[in-house]
């Protein structure tokens, strides 16, 4: 089993507001273009909300934290990064606590963060280690900043949500011994595998803990952590990607850990402004988007960055790592903040609606560690890497629906969702709540209702995604055309009790003609959902692999019942009369252990 880790989803921690209130804060010069929500303002319904809420039920309420606290209780524990995973269960457990508010999560927090501080030690080790195997590169013992940094990440995580200062002193205690080792005795690079891209990795929460403290130490150790990565040997990443724009010829092209720093550097360039950082963020997702994303959103095979358009879709070519998918999620959860660009919201919903969720079984209990386009998804329920880092992506997606910007006119409501759901928040200086009732996936149609006590007046601006276009949004009367993709803006105006946006979007089939790897494929989608054959739900039909497309009016049919299913033509190898067949999303396939596939032959395409 390979080393996994990453993405201290809490990244986005900077861009929360404070747990307990239902405003935003003002947004001010140098700041973010938008903010995110606290989780417990938003509500989501419909597919990704039963998603969302049987993560927190059937995972992260029924996790035996136990196992996680073992390796810091009796030293050293049974694995090398068995110390990461209690970090990820409590950052995910928290914001699905304060997402639900449910009691029994929320005391199983205490009792967990509890736990984990009394066995700190006293120079602020917290970790799984032997005192003469720490923090460095020993054989069996070489993730230990690793793992702090996952500890930083829940414990700050748990006192953003529910203000426990005790958390934040062993927060303080880990980021004061992380300065006391390095560079003093030794540099950071020699502590973290990868190239040292492992323990850098701790950027992210080092600024998060200067954010929460104003410490300037801790921005300090943040700029050095930067600084190190063109020591000898180093990964170089800034260097690397503004000199190659690839992320796999970047360092060795770890995905997951790459990632992972590329967060980090997206919070120390909100605190410090420096525009180098993020161009270099910027030609990395550019890279990936175009050259190694895969359509369900995901990135990677056998855990790194491939050649340009390298997507292999088999079981065997361990692609689409959990824990990439979670970090490639939070890193453009940062970009959405950072620029307000739709196009960062058009990726998460990729992510969200399809990968993401295609490793989780739609039970919740489970997790694979990487999913692949066709062939058998492998469930299991074993402590991995990916096991921890599924939950805190799913945990995530609420606060990726709904968030506050200012423009010319005042506040501005981004609304990112189609989907039914709820938010509350501060708008022209009164308690607004959004209401949206859509019939997403089903048709088209969506009403946004706007409830507040008085008149508020604010902007609203609603992404329209590629697949949704055209589109169009009504209030007042006034019709407002959105031919493409992007945020359709609404300007400033005064909104009472109950004024209604209705919007008409575009839904339905969609034929994808694969290229590269998937020349003479194709694969069908519906809305936002990248659709698989799945053999459970055609049990008359010969397997997937000699079956193609046929291209007919209409493409899709929506089948009615309690699975989203839709219904094409396929035609076999072995005749040329077209039968039914169902496909159900991406997400859906394969959870029954049977197998499935994405890309089938193309319409008018020889069939073998």
């Amino acid at each position: 089993m390979n080393r996994k880790t990453i993405f201290s989803c809490l990244a986005v921690l900077t861009c929360w507001l404070p747990a307990i209130a239902v405003s935003a804060e003002p947004l001010g010069p140098g700041t973010d273009v938008a903010a995110l929500l606290p989780p417990s303002s938003v509500h989501l319904d419909g597919w990704l909300g039963h998603r969302v809420e049987i993560n927190a039920k059937n995972r992260l309420l029924t996790v035996d934290t136990e196992l996680l606290l073992a390796g810091f209780q009796k030293k050293p524990g049974t694995h090398p990064w068995i110390g990461e995973h209690v970090g990820k269960w409590l950052h995910a457990a928290t914001l699905a606590w304060a997402y639900t508010g449910d009691p029994a999560l929320r005391a199983k927090l205490d009792r967990v963060a509890a736990e984990l501080i009394r066995v700190q030690e006293p120079d602020g080790y917290l970790g799984t280690y032997l005192p003469n195997q720490r923090f460095g590169l020993y054989n069996g013992a070489d993730w230990d900043v690793w793992s702090h940094k996952y500890n930083l990440i829940g414990l700050l995580a748990y006192h953003q949500y529910t203000g426990n200062e005790t958390a934040l002193g062993a927060c303080r205690k880990i980021g004061d011994l992380l300065i006391a080792t390095f560079p003093a005795k030794k540099s950071i690079l020699a502590a973290g595998t990868h190239m040292g891209m492992a323990s850098t990795s701790v950027l992210e929460p080092i600024v998060l803990l200067y954010r929460a403290t104003r410490d300037p130490r801790y921005l300090q150790f943040a700029r050095y952590l930067v600084k190190s990565w063109d020591e000898p040997k180093g990964p170089k990443i800034v260097a690397g990607l503004l000199r190659t724009k690839r992320v796999d010829k970047t360092a060795n092209g770890k995905a997951y850990e790459m990632l992972s720093n590329l967060v980090g550097l997206c919070e120390l360039a909100r605190v410090t402004g420096d525009p180098e950082m993020l161009q270099a963020v910027h030609i990395a997702w550019q890279d990936i988007v175009e050259n190694r994303l895969y359509i369900t959103g995901t990135s990677s095979s056998r855990e790194c960055f491939r050649g340009d358009h390298e997507l292999p879709n088999a079981v065997n070519k361990n692609l689409g790592e959990t824990c990439v998918t979670t970090t490639w999620i939070q890193l453009n959860m940062q970009l959405l903040c950072l620029t307000g660009e739709a196009k960062y919201g058009d990726e998460l919903e990729r992510s969200l609606y399809n990968h993401l969720p295609a490793a989780q079984h739609p039970q919740g209990n489970d997790w694979c560690y990487y999913t692949a386009l066709e062939g058998q998804k492998r469930y299991d329920k074993q402590i991995t890497c990916c096991h921890s880092s599924g939950p805190r992506g799913i945990a995530l997606a609420p606060q990726t629906s709904y968030l506050r910007s200012r423009g010319d006119g005042g506040d501005l409501l981004l609304i990112s969702t189609l989907e039914t759901s709820q938010a509350t928040l501060e708008l022209g200086g009164q308690k607004v709540t959004v209401d949206q009732k859509s019939d997403f996936p089903q048709r088209g149609n969506s009403i946004i209702i706007l409830h507040a006590p008085n008149a508020a007046k604010f902007g609203v601006k609603v992404r329209v995604p590629p697949w949704a276009a055209p589109a169009e949004l009504q209030v007042g009367g006034v019709k407002y055309k959105a031919d493409s993709a992007g945020w359709v803006i609404l300007p400033a105006r005064d909104w009472n009790r109950d004024d209604q946006i209705t919007v008409a979007f575009h839904l339905g089939p969609k034929l994808i003609h694969g290229e590269h790897g998937n020349r003479g494929r194709a694969a069908l989608a519906w809305g936002p959902f990248v659709l698989a054959f799945d053999q459970e739900c055609n049990p008359g039909l010969p397997p997937a692999m000699t079956l193609g497309l046929v291209d007919t009016q209409p493409l899709l049919s929506f089948k009615p019942g309690s699975r989203l299913a839709f219904e094409a033509k396929v035609v076999g190898a072995n005749g040329n009369v077209p039968q039914a067949a169902l496909f159900v999303p991406f997400a859906d396939a394969g959870s029954g252990g049977g197998e499935y596939r994405v890309w089938l032959s193309e319409p008018g395409a020889t069939v073998k």
